[in-house]
């Protein structure tokens, strides 16, 4: 959590965070901005003090303020001037305005870069400001370590409430997908549109974004909707083409956000329209037993590599091959029980079995519990998938729930 931030920059030994870049579809300047329309921006934040937050178009002022941070116009460094300075050189003028934001706000020591920018452009800024601020050491973190997901890894209580919402829209269009499939004629085994042609994988993912966008969310990595063989490969997201047919398995992933990049949501279940096939059903029966039995066993304060050896020796009683017998499976268990959701789809924790992995179950994480089967020399795949919330009393609870039917 943010309240955390202090103790966590202090054990990484650092003074301060630099933070870059749209403040829309940035995850490190949206956790202490908001979802706020600024295009440029440079947030500050200094160990132990309040974050300031440097715009630099005067046009996105108002929407800087609404961030409700202290606001700084970075037009009031005269970028003119310095561009002089720098003898035309933009890359260099942009350091030296970094050079006088450092000095005003008592910037110096550690400082850790964030962002989202383009590499080689902020990499020139950096060894300028490295000559330009030699107090100044500029860290760049393990992403998938880093102080930051550390803090983002627990949620405090407005971060799940915004999670709570995201997930509900994210049902109200999982359900209505549902009814789509469910209630379209057919013929000769395939779905029919209300145009009497084909129902398609692209036609349902053209009504998935439809509904997102009614209802204020975005889809910023597209839609896993994959029957038959295009399931049987986890990030197979479909063939638009396709067409839906009765008893074919279709893994449907779903995982959207807020609109302007904000909470993430991760739901995936696995359906047959009108009736399953003997063998996906069975392989089914079996993911949904261990999915029961690893979100029984999950407990706080404990690691999370432990819970994919569970699913892999759960699997492996079962008599399915896993990543734990072989890394480089393709058909079976091939991916990792869970991660962490927030402000990215994929954040801390993270649940790799490796001897290096210390991620750790915490109260006030929000993760998923996503095993699955695999099997595209057969045809299929089988995933269900919640997103859940390790509650302050250590008990798992679904975000928003949606019933576990295999068939429509």
């Amino acid at each position: 959590m943010k309240s955390n931030l202090p103790e966590l920059m202090q054990q990484a030994n650092l003074d301060a965070l630099l933070i870059t870049g749209s403040a829309q579809h940035n995850a490190a300047m949206t956790y202490f901005t908001g979802s706020v329309h600024v295009g440029q921006a440079d947030l500050l934040v200094p160990r132990g003090k309040e974050p300031i937050f440097v715009f630099h178009n005067p046009m996105e002022r108002e929407e800087a303020a609404a961030a409700g941070l202290r606001i700084k116009d970075g037009n009031e460094y005269k970028p003119i001037q310095l561009l002089k300075k720098s003898g035309g050189d933009p890359l260099k003028a942009i350091a030296l305005r970094y050079q006088l934001m450092f000095e005003e706000f008592g910037i110096s020591g550690r400082v850790a870069l964030y962002g989202k920018v383009e590499a080689g452009p902020i990499l020139t800024i950096i060894r300028h400001l490295e000559t330009l601020l030699p107090d100044v050491e500029f860290v760049g973190e393990n992403n998938l370590n880093s102080t930051l997901i550390k803090a983002r890894t627990t949620k405090d209580d407005y971060e799940i409430e915004q999670i709570r919402e995201i997930g509900k829209t994210t049902i109200e269009v999982v359900g209505r997908t549902a009814e789509l499939l469910g209630t379209s004629p057919v013929k000769n085994d395939v779905l029919q549109d209300k145009d009497g042609d084909p129902l398609t994988v692209g036609k349902v993912k053209n009504r998935i974004n439809l509904w997102l966008a009614e209802l204020a969310a975005e889809n910023p990595h597209g839609t896993i909707f994959a029957p038959g063989r295009d399931g049987g490969i986890p990030h197979n997201s479909g063939q638009a083409e396709t067409p839906i047919r009765t008893g074919q398995p279709i893994v449907f992933d779903i995982y959207p956000c807020q609109t302007g990049g904000g909470y993430f949501f991760d739901f995936t279940r696995t359906w047959c329209v009108g009736h399953a096939p003997d063998e996906v059903q069975q392989v089914y029966e079996d993911v949904l037993d261990v999915y029961n039995r690893v979100s029984e066993a999950i407990k706080p304060d404990t690691l999370c590599r432990i819970y994919q050896d569970l699913t892999c020796e759960l699997f492996e009683k079962k008599g399915y091959a896993t990543v734990r017998q072989d890394p480089a499976l393709t058909s079976g268990y091939v991916h990792s029980l869970a991660h962490g959701v927030g402000l990215e789809v994929h954040e801390g924790p993270y649940f790799r079995s490796t001897e290096t992995n210390t991620d750790m179950v915490k109260k006030g994480s929000v993760i998923t519990i996503e095993p699955g089967l695999y099997y595209p020399e057969r045809g299929f795949g089988v995933r269900i998938e919640d997103t859940v919330w390790v509650r302050p009393d250590g008990e798992l609870e679904i975000v928003v729930d949606f019933p576990k039917d295999l068939v429509l």
